[in-house]
Parts: C-alpha cells; structure tokens; sequence
C-alpha cells in the first residue's frame, strides 16, 4: 500500500536492520513517479514533511509527467544516459541495465544520495521506483551499513507493490512497440531478489563495498559517516 494516494510504491525505508540498529523512519521514502498524486495524496505527502525530492528521471520523462505535489524542493538527477527506450531497443535484461548504471552513471548516483544529506525527509523516485530508485537506494543503505538481506528485501518488495493492472497495461503498449523482446516483461514489472544480490555481489567484487564505490566516484568519508547518520538509528 503507497503512504501516498496517486504515488505508486511510495514507501518508508525505517525499520531495517543494520547491525545492532536499523534505519530511521520518516528520514527517506522511495517511490514511482509523483505525477497522479490527486488532492488527497497532496495532503498525504505534505503531512509527511517532505523537505526534497530527489528526480532520477530523464527530461522527456519528467515533460510527460510532471510532479503534483506542490512547491518542495526539486533535485533532479537524470541516471540514464541515453533513452528509457532504448533498453527495450537493446533488448537487455535487468543485469546488464545495473551494470550499465553502475559502470556510467557512478557520479551522478553520488550526486542523487549526496542528496539525502542535510533535507531529510527525502524522497528518491523515478517512473516506477524499481530500477534507477532501486539501485540508488540499495547502493545508500548498503554504505549506510544495512544488512545486505535487508537490501534486497527492500528491493524486492517494489514487485509486489506494483498494481498487477499497471503492469498488464504497461507490457501492453511496450509489447506493441517491441514485440521481439525477451526481456521486456523483466525490465518493466520485475525486481527479483537474486539481481539485487548479485549487484551488491559484483560491487564488493570489483570496488570492496559499496561506500568504496561511493568514494571512487567522489563521495568523502565525512559524507558517508553523514549518510550512516542519516539513515541509521543511534
């Protein structure tokens, strides 16, 4: 169920564990785009204080469907670097869209967590809240020191609470478009635990963790002990 009426998968990463403690609630939400958000979702959403919404969406995204929650301050982060369509063009599957952001978009995932510092309440979201959200978040949590089934967990969970009549819907028309592809119902619907897991896999792999990551593309530790801070309970 969505905090916000008219938000799709608008939701509260407080209560994961992380070691001995667990993050903070009422600190970050995540969630889909905020452009159906109707007048009861506006009171809903202001109700929670949000101070800065964190947009990973491309222009062209952001002209179709603009936000409607009023005037709160707007950080915009495009991920992609080329066109949400072009994955379906591709044809690549989940993996290889992750890889992708985590290997050309390293600042500009600094850039949208550096954002949760210092404005909290946040709230991080794309069009769906399942891929570029996804990976911003897992990516913030992880050097936050939460526990890494709780990161995938968390992850996960954005299956679940898409609406199955959206879904339908959405592979409906991108069928239509690109009716060879195999992996548009995966790249439209899908947030499968076991990607998420070999992300944080291939991370640990190929920079130590994922704070390392963070640092590589120009996040400081003063900025990260912030983000741990932040996020996680005393």
């Amino acid at each position: 169920m969505s905090l916000v009426p008219g938000a799709v998968n608008f939701r509260d990463i407080g209560g994961l564990p992380a070691g001995g403690s667990r993050t903070r609630s009422g600190v970050l939400y995540r969630s889909g785009n905020l452009a159906g958000v109707d007048e009861v979702g506006g009171v809903a959403f202001r109700e929670l204080g949000v101070r800065r919404v964190i947009d990973l969406r491309s222009d062209d995204e952001v002209a179709h469907a603009p936000s409607r929650v009023g005037d709160v301050e707007t950080l915009r982060v495009p991920l992609f670097l080329g066109s949400v369509t072009s994955f379906f063009v591709e044809d690549i599957s989940l993996a290889q869209m992750y890889r992708a952001l985590l290997e050309r978009s390293g600042d500009r995932l600094v850039t949208a967590i550096r954002g949760i510092l210092g404005a909290e309440p946040v709230v991080i979201h794309c069009t769906v809240g399942k891929d570029r959200t996804g990976i911003t978040v897992a990516l913030a949590l992880a050097a936050a020191g939460v526990d890494e089934d709780a990161v995938v967990a968390d992850y996960a969970l954005t299956e679940q609470n898409l609406p199955a009549w959206r879904g339908d819907r959405m592979l409906a028309r991108i069928r239509e478009a690109y009716p060879d592809a195999k992996h548009l119902e995966e790249l439209a619907t899908k947030s499968p635990a076991p990607v998420m897991r070999d992300v944080l896999a291939q991370v640990r792999a190929e920079h130590g963790s994922a704070g390392d990551y963070l640092r590589e593309h120009g996040m400081t530790d003063d900025e990260l002990a912030q983000l741990r801070r932040t996020l996680i309970e005393a």
